[in-house]
């Protein structure tokens, strides 16, 4: 996993200062040429170094042209299936002086929080899954159209220990008994509700009493249990109680997903990735103030959890909330238009020409 390290890093550092050309060649030296790059609603799928460079980072750089990238998590690992991955945590930051998907911009320092997976062969990037916390740049922007968030709105940190950018390689029996424990506290958290009350996910068992759960912008922080089972889990599944039942679904349009897990570990770090990694009814009310429709939604969720003297303290989540919106019929942007119709945007020509 080393040989990976080294090449991937000059990637990622290469977008700290930003250069476009310099990040251009990197891109070039370090992606397969037909990788398969999954990135956040609305974006979407693409094909092609070109295609992956403009719709990801190119697009953030149009808007925030002193843009920076901070990670705060770099870790790697293999799965069980041998697929070798690298996750990574952070933001990227800059003064927002136009447009980014038709939020306005501010003129101020912004920061948009990311969880990018990358899947190695043969020493090239092949896969990519990616997801940006938008919503919570539309917050910075006074934008955001849709219900408050229960949890905490905040620049989420990165590891109180410092240590997320694992550079030398990992201890191994660390990294095995770090990923078993990540995978026992998932297996306890599905049996609830189906199979019983709250007690029978042994939470305290698996979670530190100082627990931080960052959620995604929408959602928000929780504080201890008490604050992640409030601010997201008890309406998560009031509103979704067949979590965990579903590995696929296919309707009469030809939609036929299964939901798959891709676990690596680094020491007191463990990732999670899917695409989708849940598929779930939403049956019932009390998430995000959302109607229930009683349809089935797929769930894309990247995961990183920092284990403390074997029990779980923090736990960085990103779920591509738009996404949810627009399979329930929500159109978020839209909606984002029409909010946004009373605000003043004299001298800033760029952005009235957006919205025209």
């Amino acid at each position: 996993m080393d040989e990976i390290k080294n090449i991937f890093n000059p990637f990622r550092l290469s977008q700290y200062d930003f250069e476009e050309e310099m990040v251009i060649n990197q891109i070039k030296k370090l992606f397969d040429p037909d990788a398969y790059c999954h990135l956040p609603y609305p974006i979407g799928d693409v094909i092609g170094l070109e295609n992956f460079y403009k719709k990801s980072v190119g697009s953030i750089f149009k808007s925030m042209p002193d843009l920076e990238r901070r990670d705060y998590i770099v870790i790697s690992g293999t799965t069980d299936n041998g697929d070798q991955w690298i996750g990574c945590s952070g933001f990227y930051c800059g003064t927002f002086l136009y447009p980014f998907l038709d939020i306005p911009p501010t003129g101020h320092l912004a920061h948009m929080r990311f969880h990018e997976f990358y899947r190695f062969k043969n020493n090239k990037i092949v896969e990519v899954q990616s997801i940006w916390d938008i919503p919570e740049l539309m917050m910075q922007a006074n934008a955001w159209p849709l219900a408050p968030s229960l949890g905490k709105e905040w620049c989420i940190p990165g590891p109180v220990t410092m240590d997320g950018i694992k550079l030398e390689p990992g201890n191994t029996k660390k990294s095995a008994a770090s990923l078993k424990t990540v995978v026992k506290m998932l297996s306890a958290m599905k049996k609830h509700p189906a199979e019983g009350g709250p007690e029978i996910m042994e939470m305290t068992k698996y979670w530190h009493p100082k627990l931080n759960w960052y959620g995604p912008s929408g959602i928000g922080t929780g504080r201890g249990i008490s604050g992640f089972r409030n601010w997201h889990q008890i309406p998560f599944l009031n509103a979704m109680p067949d979590r965990g039942k579903t590995t696929t679904y296919n309707d009469k349009h030809g939609w036929g997903d299964q939901i798959s897990y891709h676990f690596f570990a680094e020491d007191d770090y463990v990732a999670v990735t899917g695409w989708p990694n849940m598929i779930q009814t939403l049956s019932h009310d009390g998430w995000l103030g959302i109607a229930p429709p009683n349809k089935k939604i797929q769930i894309r969720s990247l995961d990183f959890w920092r284990l403390e003297n074997g029990k779980i303290r923090e736990n960085w989540v990103l779920l591509d909330l738009l996404d949810i919106y627009r399979q329930i019929g929500i159109d978020v942007f839209a909606r984002l238009k029409e909010f946004n119709k009373s605000r003043s945007f004299q001298g800033n020509k760029n952005y009235v020409g957006a919205m025209i």
